[in-house]
């Protein structure tokens, strides 16, 4: 059975950090592409905020750049993302997925269309 499953969210004041982690069982990440999401409030539509390749090279939506980073361990079949002088605006549920058949992050990788294997979420919650 996979299972994926975020971790380390939590209620920060604006400026605080905090570090994600995403784990899996039942799946590896080694070949895939990796991806952190976000939805901000339910309903409002779903946002790729990071991707990572296998290789290692990085991608950010502009709203996140210079403040967040994505790394994964593959060894631990872990992926992170470190975050960085927290905004009220970062507030969401957090996701991360692996990529269904790539190992790079692809032209629309910020739709997510290309990943699968979702966790079920971890909450940020940034105060003013």
């Amino acid at each position: 059975q996979v299972q994926v499953v975020e971790s380390g969210g939590g209620l920060v004041q604006a400026g605080g950090s905090l570090k994600l982690s995403c784990t899996a069982s039942g799946l590896t990440f080694d070949d895939y592409a990796m991806g952190w999401f976000r939805r901000q409030t339910p309903g409002k539509e779903r946002e790729g905020v990071s991707c990572i390749s296998r290789g290692g090279f990085a991608y950010y939506t502009d709203s996140v750049k210079g403040r967040f980073t994505i790394s994964r361990d593959n060894a631990k079949n872990t992926l992170y993302l470190e975050m960085n002088n927290l905004k009220p605006e970062d507030t969401a549920m957090y996701y991360c997925a692996r990529n269904r058949a790539y190992s790079y992050c692809s032209g629309t990788w910020r739709s997510g269309a290309d990943f699968g294997y979702w966790g079920q979420g971890t909450q940020v919650t940034v105060s003013s």
